[in-house]
């Protein structure tokens, strides 16, 4: 969340950059609760006064209707106290729900938009792929290859889930390690996280685990959710805790199956892999000084263009507009990895452009809210600043790997960089 302070002092602002987000908070309450906030404060910090002067002159020698009347009078003090202690309460809860709901600042030159068409290209790498045949989508592939089977995943669990078999498991096995390969070489501590966290963490890194429009598995009665991310449990790792500066940049990398209710998601972009209810993603975390942050934002995502690099995989890097950066971000840069499966209809050199990874530098935005600080050379507690980026997307990246490197005879061709994960080079055609 912003500083309260900063809230006040730049009002319109902050009242632009909720325009721009196409959010809807009340920067205006938040001031008006923070300035009553202040009187009561005062008033509080009065009646104390009061108390303290009455208990001083109790403890002098009294007639009986003086100290009658002290006695009187610190009783009123003690019920008037109670009651502005009580109102401010609640008048910092109230201003507190209110802040909650402020995105974060966005980045100066994040591009001004409402959806994802007005993100910006700033970076390509390879070119289209172009077939010398139609190709198939990664749906088509899979049921032929027999490496996925969304019927039976439809079955006994619902739409939007599937089955990986024979080649289809080492495939997501090699890809988790060809990733992990990398982040170790980068110093990145490797975490295995849990895929629940309390509603308190999600709310902290900014996740609505309540309401209609929530993304997020709820667990009845447990005041828990499955996680969407292991930006989540690694963001709470933390919580509550004044690190060290000297420990700083923490750099984690955290493997988990990811949870998305995916509400309203449909359409030919959203069939088979590419938007399901369980993935497993690699995730990317940074802990650093706020002066860092946008050296770290860099890095996380040479990071990502070197790990769909080296899978020899054509992408491209866009600068993401205001309207689509979600609340925590300060700035986010996706990559699109080129899926010839879209084309529509299914063309040699037809396809489009699909997400395959983020990064997104979060500033102070989510520190503030799990109360996460370092302690700085002048001896003061400040937040710390957290960056996260997604190393790979298991079930996006194999629709990319799948897509690109299908052969005529229906076989896909492993790129060079995962053979030794996954122990072959081809996943031949069966022949049907």
């Amino acid at each position: 969340m912003l500083d309260y302070r900063f809230i006040v002092d730049n009002l319109d602002a902050v009242k632009e950059n909720i325009a721009h987000r196409y959010m809807k908070a009340d920067a205006d309450a938040v001031v008006r609760l923070f300035n009553r906030r202040t009187e009561l404060a005062t008033k509080l910090q009065n009646l104390q006064q009061q108390r303290n002067t009455n208990a001083a002159a109790m403890k002098g020698k009294l007639d009986a209707d003086t100290r009658g009347a002290l006695i009187e009078e610190g009783k009123k003090l003690k019920e008037g106290i109670a009651a502005a202690e009580a109102e401010l309460a609640k008048t910092e809860t109230e201003m507190d729900a209110e802040a909650r709901k402020i995105p974060n600042m966005a980045h100066p030159d994040a591009p001004v938009g409402k959806e994802d068409k007005d993100n910006l290209e700033v970076k390509r790498v390879g070119e289209p792929v172009r077939f010398d045949f139609v190709p198939a989508d990664h749906v088509k592939l899979g049921q032929d290859l027999d490496i996925i089977d969304f019927d039976s995943g439809t079955k006994v669990s619902g739409t939007k889930f599937y089955y990986l078999k024979n080649e289809g498991v080492f495939l997501e096995l090699g890809l988790v390690r060809y990733a992990l390969d990398i982040l170790q070489k980068k110093g990145f501590t490797p975490f295995i996280t849990p895929d629940v966290a309390k509603e308190e963490i999600l709310e902290g890194i900014g996740f609505n685990p309540r309401g209609a429009e929530s993304n997020v598995y709820t667990l009845e009665g447990e005041d828990s959710c499955l996680v969407g991310t292991a930006e989540i449990t690694l963001g709470g790792y933390y919580s509550n805790t004044i690190l060290p500066k000297e420990k700083l940049p923490l750099r984690m990398a955290g493997l988990s199956h990811c949870f998305r209710r995916e509400a309203g998601a449909a359409g030919q972009f959203s069939k088979g892999l590419y938007r399901v209810h369980q993935f497993t993603k690699l995730e990317m975390f940074v802990y650093c000084l706020p002066e860092d942050s946008e050296q770290f934002h860099s890095e996380l995502r040479s990071v990502e263009e070197a790990i769909f690099s080296g899978l020899e995989i054509p992408f491209r890097v866009v600068d993401t507009c205001t309207g689509d950066l979600g609340a925590p971000a300060y700035r986010k840069w996706d990559l699109e990895a080129w899926m010839p499966g879209r084309a529509n209809p299914p063309s040699p050199t037809g396809g489009e452009w699909g997400e395959i990874t983020s990064t997104s530098n979060c500033t102070d935005y989510q520190a503030r809210r799990l109360n996460i600080k370092y302690k700085d050379s002048d001896g003061k507690n400040k937040f710390v600043h957290m960056l996260n980026g997604t190393a790979i997307a298991v079930s996006r990246a194999i629709i990319a790997v799948m897509e690109n490197f299908q052969q005529p005879d229906g076989s896909i061709k492993l790129p060079k960089a995962l053979v030794p994960y996954c122990g072959f080079d081809t996943i031949p055609s069966k022949g049907f």
